[in-house]
């Protein structure tokens, strides 16, 4: 009886630790990453990107169709959860694109839905940016434009941020292979009001530099995924580095006092990487979103199986919670409370 006394003071004291300073409603909601569907099925999604509207939380990105290509969504109401719906987005007949449908990302503006999205264009031998709207947040989407815009090199995981002013901008990575070597660099423009092309030239953000991108350096230089929103007047971009495939995947933070910038990387980076003694494999390719008690969520993909023999792109969805320190650094909460039964 003593013994069980015990233990419970324990689990209790725990818990109070995993909980203080946060607010009750919500906050200390438990969850085992990978996210599950309604099915307790592990949500099986590369590049997840959330967005919400009203109450209703959305989740699109990477898909495996047998429907054909194009992006499948799911829906949430507690960001735990999700619901399988069907096609977000369905590629028609005569589409430039020939395969490799890939990181879909929906911004509300001016009134509507706008979806970026990347494809490969066999004509052009490039991967290009495409842009689709729809007048409801759970679609069909049709294309308005594709490509999007074609600069001569590969546009992939355009992220779409309207500034406070109302002017939208789009970040992007281009990309290329110089015979077996992978290089990313971040890159940011200027749109055009209505969002059908660029206003301005692309300005460039960053590519591999720090220490922990430069982990595989003779095949894989990327930065890519970038997300951006701002904050007390600061402007953040999470974004990720080295190759998804292998071990090395992980989320950076940059921060600007200028959507064009200059950005500077963070020294605590990297904001997540991979560390197996958490059974945690290549994170990356994020999306950010406020939890249904205010608080900010990062959505990110990482190797179902932690394990697995490398390169791996079977890639499961997970939520952590993020906080800003008293610099202002992005980070994210002990993630105790994620592995309570």
């Amino acid at each position: 009886m003593i013994k069980k006394k015990y233990i419970y003071v324990i689990y209790l004291f725990l818990f109070l630790v995993v909980c203080h300073g946060r607010p009750l409603k919500g906050s200390c909601n438990k969850h085992l990453n990978p996210l599950k569907t309604t099915d307790s099925v592990a949500l099986s999604v590369a590049d997840p990107f959330v967005y919400k509207f009203d109450s209703l939380y959305y989740l699109t990105g990477t898909t495996s169709l047998p429907e054909g290509m194009g992006f499948a969504y799911y829906t949430s109401t507690d960001l735990i959860t999700w619901e399988y719906k069907g096609l977000l987005y369905r590629k028609p007949e005569n589409h430039i694109g020939s395969h490799a449908f890939w990181a879909p990302e929906v911004e509300y503006y001016k009134g509507k839905f706008y979806m970026t999205y990347s494809c490969y264009v066999e004509e052009r031998g490039l991967m290009l940016t495409c842009l689709a709207s729809s007048e409801k947040p759970d679609g069909p989407f049709v294309d308005l434009y594709t490509p999007w815009f074609d600069l001569g090199y590969s546009a992939i995981d355009a992220d779409i941020f309207v500034d406070d002013d109302g002017t939208p901008y789009v970040y992007y990575s281009k990309n290329r292979i110089q015979e077996t070597l992978a290089v990313g660099e971040l890159y940011a423009a200027r749109l055009a009001t209505d969002l059908s092309g660029l206003d301005g030239n692309p300005v460039f953000i960053s590519g591999a530099s720090q220490s922990w991108e430069k982990v595989n350096w003779d095949k894989n230089r990327c930065n890519e995924g970038a997300y951006v929103f701002k904050r007390n007047g600061i402007y953040y971009m999470t974004y990720s580095a080295n190759d998804t495939g292998y071990g090395h995947y992980g989320i950076g933070v940059s921060h600007s006092k200028s959507p064009l910038g200059p950005w500077t990387k963070s020294l605590n980076n990297p904001l997540l990487t991979t560390n197996l003694s958490k059974g945690i494999s290549s994170p990356g390719h994020n999306s950010i979103v406020e939890a249904p008690d205010g608080r900010f969520c990062m959505i990110y993909h990482r190797h179902a199986d932690p394990y697995c023999q490398k390169p791996n792109w079977d890639r499961v969805v997970c939520m952590d919670r993020l906080f800003f320190d008293e610099q202002g650094e992005l980070q994210i909460e002990d993630s105790l409370h994620y592995l309570l039964p």
